[in-house]
């Protein structure tokens, strides 16, 4: 096609084909016009990941708007030739998808009321991971272990907040019909226990003292920012004053003593404090002969067995004199 014929179709608004080369044109004006700016953008946040992020997505969703606008402007002359088709059309398209729609709404949700963000640690419609990378229809998981205790139903193999290395999607229509769980959207850190179980014959005053003072001596810092948070979330919402210094409890459970200690920490370095803490606490018991309790369990057998093993077994008693 000659460069003449082609610049008449793209002024050319009445035909079909003037139309589609029009359309055309402006799909690709703005395909390069998002690259220039999303390059512009990366070069001036090149040191900060979330500007960068928000601003290359905020770049595409207004050139997107621009080109929709401009191609409903372009092809708005044949809408009363369509409205028939259109208006039968409508309710299917409407009905096939609600899932997209809902999907865009939670979308409108997530960002309107600040549920989570890209860099948050989240769980949501039962996958926990850190969030990296929010569109209108889905969000994007990089999905971290569960912990021993949870449910037999965890689809994770690793036993622990840590990445399995899985990006999981997940609808953003999910966040009207599941609970979210955000880890760190006001506060960077979490409380967190370690348990103990010793022997109610040991010194469990002291293997509290222990466990108690090893808490105390990890990460001192991070409480006094703690402190700070919770001041600072406490002007937004209405809430209870909570403890953030070490504290221990103790019940008897089994027959034995269990302690369990309760602290704060970072919510990324959850496992490393717990790490830290008992492997101290550990050595120390040792040091003080304080043994950890282990349940023991008995197995009865019914008579039939016992009788049988009885009856294999010699006379406990000498023979009886005729």
């Amino acid at each position: 096609m000659s460069p003449e014929r082609l610049l008449e179709l793209l002024v050319d608004t009445d035909s079909v084909a003037g139309l589609a080369v029009t359309t055309l044109t402006i799909v690709l004006i703005a395909a390069a016009a998002r690259l220039v700016a999303i390059a512009l953008v990366r070069r001036r946040f090149a040191d900060d990941q979330y500007r960068r992020y928000w601003s290359a997505k905020i770049v595409t969703y207004v050139i997107v708007t621009i080109a929709l606008v401009a191609l409903i402007a372009l092809w708005a002359p044949l809408g009363g030739r369509l409205s028939v088709i259109i208006g039968f059309a409508t309710a299917g398209v409407a009905f096939a998808m609600q899932e997209v729609i809902g999907a865009l709404f939670g979308w409108v949700n997530i960002l309107g009321g600040r549920i989570y963000t890209v860099g948050d640690r989240v769980e949501v419609a039962g996958v926990r991971g850190d969030v990296v990378d929010i569109t209108p229809l889905r969000t994007t998981l990089f999905e971290i272990g569960s912990e021993p205790s949870a449910s037999a139903g965890a689809s994770t193999w690793v036993s622990a907040r840590q990445p399995t290395g899985r990006m999981v999607t997940v609808s953003n229509k999910k966040t009207f019909t599941s609970p979210v769980f955000n880890y760190s959207a006001h506060l960077d850190w979490i409380w967190e226990e370690v348990v103990f179980a010793v022997s109610r014959d040991d010194d469990w005053q002291a293997a509290e003292a222990i466990v108690l003072e090893e808490m105390c001596a990890d990460e001192p810092e991070l409480r006094r920012e703690g402190e700070a948070a919770l001041t600072r979330l406490g002007e937004r919402y209405l809430l209870s004053r909570s403890e953030v210094e070490p504290q221990t409890y103790v019940r008897v459970a089994d027959g034995d003593v269990e302690i369990v200690g309760r602290f704060v920490t970072a919510v990324r370095g959850a496992r490393r404090a717990k790490d830290r803490i008992v492997r101290r606490v550990l050595a120390r018991f040792c040091e003080h002969s304080i043994a950890l309790a282990y349940q023991t369990y008995s197995v009865a057998f019914d008579g039939d067995v016992a009788a049988a093993r009885d009856a294999a077994q010699p006379a406990a008693h000498g023979p009886t004199s005729a």
